[in-house]
């Protein structure tokens, strides 16, 4: 029986469950969808800006390499839309894959043909050609349907790849055994987007608190003014039904920090003019854009006592050092706390790395809308193709 008979990872075939590998050719997809920035230089050259998705990679293909397989990874990079497009090419992602690991193939990036995203059986056919095994080590993509990602397991023996299997076990545990009390912290600018995640977290949260953009639909469902503050009006509905639910569970901004009327925002750099703080309603004109000092004070108290904390997205906008403090003492919070902490990818990560506290939390998610799928519903479609796969565990017994 395979060690990943049950829990989080309950049919789901692991490195362990492929053949040996001797002298096998492996398709490895990984998440190499990595920021690049011009070069220093006249050659204008591309250049990876952060290579920790490279590396993240390393023990799957180390493992994969030190069993005799050949190894060639597939990725995609950026929105090229189905076809080749320069500003898109993985050479600067190839040298430092070269440098890292000498022995690994790259293939050119997925995207550039329209059969990845569409799913097209053809193009499953073109890419697993030539390979014995597959391994997905991508869970930044694996809430997609694409043809990399959910094609290869029907036909050939797969697994997740170390990375992928670290991602379920965590984000997983989170909704089969937290130490309590479990507080979530979500944040963000879009509430559409996180309604589901929202709701599924209070079937298993103490407390749930909400900060961001997000926050001002809630605020204004539980009858507060808002000004002109980022405001999803069709969604006040759901809402003011998650308030009813939830009651004094949910932990809504009691002063917010506002940006004057035909005042700017400003993205890595600070913006233009007059930024007050407000307790409890925003006057019409003003964009609140970060939580005030006493939120910021009661969110860090309550991350103080939890047992086990999950962060995904920003309490304000955080680009601009006006609008930063917020997420900043959230962050702090979060590593500072006794509780085990799992930051959920996305701007989340961006904003913990920033911060420097990167080495203080727990376990920082890959994948900021692959982790809020798999909380939402407990499944990804890449998991799902791994459980159909000829040597999955149930397939085995």
């Amino acid at each position: 029986m395979s060690h990943a008979a049950f829990g989080p990872l309950a049919g789901i075939p692991l490195l362990e469950d492929l053949p040996d590998l001797r002298n096998r050719q492996v398709l490895v997809r990984v998440d190499f969808n990595v920021p690049l920035s011009e070069a220093v230089g006249p050659s204008g050259t591309l250049r990876v800006e952060d290579d920790f998705r490279i590396r993240a990679a390393l023990p799957t293909l180390q493992w994969l390499l030190e069993r005799g397989a050949g190894v060639t990874v597939c990725t995609h990079l950026g929105r090229p839309k189905g076809h080749p497009d320069p500003r898109f090419d993985l050479a600067p992602v190839r040298a430092v894959l070269a440098q890292l690991a000498p022995a690994v193939e790259l293939r050119e990036n997925l995207r550039f043909d329209p059969g990845e995203e569409a799913n097209d059986p053809k193009f499953v056919a073109r890419l697993i050609e030539g390979f014995d095994c597959y391994v997905n080590d991508a869970f930044g993509v694996s809430h997609r349907s694409h043809a990399s990602v959910v094609g290869p397991p029907a036909r050939l023996p797969s697994a997740a790849g170390r990375l992928l299997e670290r991602e379920i076990e965590v984000l997983g545990g989170l909704l089969v055994h937290p130490e309590p009390p479990f507080v979530a912290v979500v944040g963000g600018s879009k509430v559409a987007d996180k309604l589901g995640v929202l709701r599924a977290l209070l079937e298993k949260v103490d407390r749930l608190i909400v900060g961001g953009g997000m926050a001002y639909t809630f605020l204004k469902a539980a009858g507060h003014q808002v000004g002109a503050s980022l405001l999803d009006e069709a969604k006040v509905g759901e809402c003011v039904q998650l308030l009813d639910l939830a009651g004094e569970r949910i932990l809504l901004p009691v002063d917010m920090v506002a940006l004057s009327p035909g005042g700017t925002l400003g993205h890595g750099e600070v913006g233009a003019g007059e930024v007050r703080v407000f307790d409890g309603e925003v006057p019409e004109g003003w964009e609140a854009a970060d939580i005030g000092p006493v939120t910021a004070r009661r969110y860090a108290d309550t991350l103080a006592g939890a047992g086990t904390i999950f962060w995904n997205g920003p309490m304000g906008v955080f680009e601009d050092e006006r609008f930063a403090a917020g997420t900043r003492i959230v962050g702090e919070a979060v590593a500072a706390a006794a509780a085990y902490s799992v930051v959920g990818g996305g701007d989340s990560a961006a904003a913990v790395d920033g911060l420097g506290l990167a080495d203080r939390i727990d376990f920082v998610s890959t994948g900021g809308g692959a982790s809020l799928e798999l909380l939402e519903h407990g499944d990804l479609p890449g998991l799902v193709a791994l459980r159909g796969a000829s040597n999955a565990p149930e397939a085995k017994s």
